[in-house]
Formats: structure tokens, sequence, C-alpha cells
């Protein structure tokens, strides 16, 4: 654990920052201070915390000095629960570095490193020495927030792109792409998902060079383990692609298209079904016919090999509506895919083949050797 000298201490604490030098000493409680100095008053206090205690060798060390940081703490907690717009922008920068100071640290050695592993149900655990200033600090930084409001800004903002003048501002592209299109990645998406869609189309239907940057977002940003996170995805992508340009959309097709194959393959048939119904969208079918060479092989796997595997009935019944469709766009494609993935199914079974012998071979030669003693 990190742990500093009363001279180190001293020297993080009269370190100069935006309000001068800071001194090691029991400061006021905000009660006691007029509102405006509060905001000098909670940095001082911030500045106080960012200095680390020895609780292992020493713990009974600066014990004064100890009760002072978890006092600041503390009433930092309290002070910013019990009123509101206390965290001015120059708060931001201390909040960060008091964060960093105290959690990123050294994890301590094994408490046995040659004996047996960790028991959770028989081994008493090994606690955080620091564990009562570093559970204030995580109660000071911890958010319930679920984006309340963002639903409404966001159903405001779709009216104000809708009358944006053209060409797009380089300041309104950037509010794009550094503000709207990460809030794809929040956990309560669901709570503002149709504005933010709404607004991303807006932006595409005002400048179609746009698209490309969107999608390959989306697609950075796709959930791996959030299944109805994941059908909403879907469902603004279908929208993008009710809009797209097909300039724009040769841009984008294959990654977007090997998403699509993934959704294909889910075993959540809801992700599946969705992604599926693509195949329903007239104008995404006479994009995908228009590229049917690239996208087909792209997808030809997934839909072939979960016609037969696929749990769900109904996802075999949509598969095959999308295999159909393509055998009916070019039918030598379509059989020259399947020829590919017999192939590639048939190279796959001999590879598997071989790797059976080779252990079984690995076994016997073991067997046979008389330097082993007992049985494989």
């Amino acid at each position: 654990m990190l742990t500093c000298s009363k001279e180190e201490a001293r020297m993080v604490l009269d370190a100069p920052s935006a309000n001068g030098p800071f001194q090691p000493v029991a400061l006021m409680h905000f009660r006691d201070v007029p509102p405006a100095e509060q905001e000098k008053l909670f940095l001082q206090k911030l500045r106080q915390c960012c200095v680390l205690f020895d609780f292992v060798s020493d713990p009974l060390s600066d014990l004064k000095w100890k009760e002072v940081k978890r006092a600041a703490l503390s009433e930092m907690v309290e002070y910013i629960t019990h009123n509101r717009s206390v965290i001015t922008e120059p708060i931001y920068p201390e909040v960060v570095h008091v964060f960093a100071v105290n959690m990123f640290r050294a994890l301590p050695p094994s408490s046995n490193p040659t004996g047996a592993e960790f028991d959770p149900e028989e081994d008493e655990p090994t606690l955080e020495a620091a564990w009562p200033h570093l559970q204030v600090k995580l109660i000071l930084l911890s958010s319930k927030d679920h984006h309340n409001g963002i639903a409404e800004l966001l159903e405001i903002l779709g009216s104000i792109i809708n009358g944006f003048a053209l060409p797009l501002k380089e300041e309104h592209k950037i509010f794009l792409l550094k503000v709207l299109l990460p809030l794809h990645k929040v956990k309560s998406l669901s709570v503002y998902h149709p504005q933010l869609a709404y607004c991303v189309v807006q932006f595409l239907e005002k400048d179609s060079t746009l698209t490309e940057p969107v999608v390959m977002a989306l697609l950075k940003y796709w959930p791996k383990t959030h299944s109805p996170k994941e059908v909403m995805f879907l469902n603004e992508l279908e929208e993008i692609l009710d809009v797209i340009e097909p300039s724009e959309f040769v841009k984008v097709m294959e990654p977007l298209f090997r998403q699509l194959a993934k959704c294909v393959s889910s075993p959540h048939f809801q992700v599946a079904e969705r992604a599926l119904y693509y195949w329903n969208n007239e104008y995404i079918m006479s994009l995908i016919s228009d590229n049917a060479a690239r996208i087909l092989p792209i997808m030809f796997p997934s839909l072939y090999r979960n016609s037969k595997t696929h749990w769900n009935k109904t996802i075999h019944g949509l598969i095959y509506n999308a295999l159909k469709l393509f055998m009916e766009m070019n039918q030598k494609l379509f059989d020259d895919c399947t020829q590919q993935f017999r192939a590639e199914k048939n190279k796959e079974k001999v590879k598997w083949k071989e790797r059976e012998e080779a252990w079984i071979k690995i076994e016997n030669l073991a067997k046979s050797n008389p330097q082993v003693n007992g049985s494989v």
C-alpha cells in the first residue's frame, strides 16, 4: 500500500494550487463559513485528503491526522448530499486527483503465497487496512444518477437539429460525435434511446457524410452481454439504413453485416429475430441486392448454420426467408457460397479428426513408455 512520511505529507499539502499553499490543519465545518467561502473550503478539504497514511506497518501513527482526514471526507459527503449545485468547475480536477492518489494503489501480496488458494467459505478475508478512508471516498464518488431529464432535453434538441441550416457547422458535427454518440454507452440507455436515435437520424438526413463515423461508433459501442440494449441498437441501425445513401452504405456495409451475422447467431431469440427483420425492409433489401457479392459471403455461414442449429423455430422460418431472398438475387453466387461453406466444414472435420488422432497417438506413446509409472 502507498504510504508517505510526515515530511512528504506536508509537501503534498503545501504544494501550490489554484487557491495557494495548503497547511495541514483541522479545517472549519461548512456550516461555520459563509456560502461564498464554501467552495474554497471544499477545495482545501480535498487537498487535505491527498495525504496517504500508513495503516499497515504503523497503524497507531498519525492518529490525529487520520481522524482529521476521515472527518473531512465524511463532512464532504454530507455537504454534497444535503446541498444542490455545490460541485463547481474548479472542484472537478481536484476530485479526480483525490481519487487517483487514494484509489490507484498496488495490490497487497498474497497472505499465503505457498499455501492453498483462498477459500471464501473457510478462510477469513484480509481486509484493506485503509478501508476507513477508502470507504468514505467511494461513498463520495458514488452516483445513483439515472440521467433524469435527458429524454426531455434530447426531444427539444431533436427539434433544434431539424432547423439547422446547411451546411452543418463544425461544432454541430463535433457535438454529434463527442456528445450524442457516447450516450449509447450508458447502462440506462432505454430511458432516452428513442429521442437519442431521432437526433442521430436528423443529423444524417442533414449531412449524409456523417453516416460512416456514426455507424462505426455504434459498432464500437455495440453491447456484448446486454440483449435488450442490443435490440435497441438494431432498431436504431434500421432507422439509419432507412435514410442512408447508397454511396455511404458501401463504406460501412462489411463491418455492419459482420455485426448482423453475429446477431443472427445470438442465442437470445429477440436479438436474432430483430436482425432478421431487416430482410423485410424493402429499401434495405435493395441495398443488399446491389451489393450481394460482398454481403452474402459474410452472412451465409451464420444463416446456413443457424437454419439447422438455432433452438427457436421462429428463427428457422426467418432464416429460411432470408436464404430464399439471397437465392433469388443471385443463384450462382448462392451456390458458390454453399459449396465454399461445405468445403470449410469438411476442412474443420478433417482438422478435428487429425487432432483426435494426434491425442490418441500421444496417449498410446505414454502408455507404452516404460518410464511411466501407473496408468495414464
